[in-house]
C-alpha cells in the first residue's frame, strides 16, 4: 500500500498564490492609486520616506494608517495614535474568525504569518472564492504579496511627490478608497439573508459614528451585523 499523497503539495500552493495574484490585480491596481493619495497625504504631514516604508510593513493597513497620518502631529501623540489604530484594527478578530474555514488544518504559525498580510481587499476576494469553489491559506497570501507590493509603492511614491500635489481631492483621487470598499460589499452580497445584518451593521454604524468619539462605529457596527447573522443562522438551523 502507497503513501498518500500529501493534502497541499508545492505545486498546489504555487498555483495558489499565483490565483490569488491574479484575482487582486484589479484591487492592486486601486491601492496604487488611493496608496498614493495617502502618500501625499503623508509628506504634507511630515511622515519621511523611511517612516512611510516601516509603516507599511510592520502595520499593512490602509485605513488605520490614513487615520494614523491624520493625527501625526507635533507634538506626537503616541498614546492617542496607538490607540486609535488598535480601535480601528480590532475588525481583524472578525476577519481572522470568518477565515476560520480556509485555514482549517493549518498550522498556528502559518495562520499567523499569513494573517499579517490580510488586507479587506483579499480578505474579501477569498472569502467569495472560498463560497464560490473552496481555496486555501496561500491563495489568500497571493493576493496579500501583490497588494503589499501596489501599496507600497504607492504611498512611497505619494510621499516622494507630494510637495507637488496641494489638493488630491481635486483629482478626485480621496474617492478611490470609498468607492473600491464599496465594490468590495456589493461582491460579498449573498441574497436576501443578508438584508437584516447590513442594515443592522450601517444602522449601528451612523448611529455610534455621530455619538461616540473616534472609530468604535467600525467596531461596534461590524458585531451588531455578526450577531444579528449567526442569530438568523442558528434559527435556520433548528428549524
Amino acid at each position: 500500500m502507497t503513501n498518500a499523497k500529501p493534502a497541499n503539495t508545492s505545486t498546489q500552493k504555487h498555483s495558489s498564490l499565483y490565483k490569488g495574484a491574479i484575482a487582486n490585480i484589479p484591487l492592486a491596481i486601486s491601492a496604487i492609486t488611493y496608496g498614493g493619495v495617502l502618500g501625499v497625504l503623508s509628506a504634507q504631514n511630515g511622515v519621511t520616506w523611511a517612516e512611510m516604508s516601516a509603516m507599511n510593513i510592520l502595520m499593512f493597513a490602509g485605513s488605520a494608517q490614513f487615520v494614523m497620518v491624520d493625527m501625526w502631529h507635533t507634538p506626537l501623540s503616541v498614546v492617542a495614535i496607538s490607540i486609535t489604530v488598535f480601535i480601528i484594527n480590532l475588525r481583524y478578530l472578525l476577519i481572522g474568525a470568518s477565515l476560520q474555514p480556509v485555514f482549517s488544518g493549518h498550522s498556528l504559525w502559518r495562520k499567523a504569518l499569513f494573517m499579517h498580510l490580510v488586507a479587506d481587499e483579499n480578505w474579501a476576494v477569498t472569502i467569495a472564492e472560498h463560497r464560490k469553489s473552496g481555496t486555501d491559506p496561500f491563495f489568500l497570501l497571493g493576493g496579500g504579496l501583490l497588494l503589499l507590493f501596489a501599496w507600497s509603492s504607492g504611498t512611497l511614491a505619494g510621499n516622494l511627490v507630494g510637495s507637488f500635489i496641494n489638493q488630491p481631492e481635486k483629482y478626485a483621487l480621496d474617492f478611490a478608497f470609498t468607492a473600491v470598499f464599496a465594490a468590495l460589499t456589493l461582491s460579498l452580497w449573498r441574497g436576501k439573508g443578508d438584508v437584516a445584518p447590513w442594515l443592522v451593521s450601517m444602522g449601528l454604524a451612523l448611529i455610534c459614528e455621530k455619538f461616540l468619539p473616534g472609530k468604535w462605529y467600525i467596531i461596534i457596527g461590524g458585531i451588531g451585523g455578526a450577531l444579528v447573522s449567526a442569530f438568523f443562522d442558528h434559527k435556520r438551523k433548528n428549524n
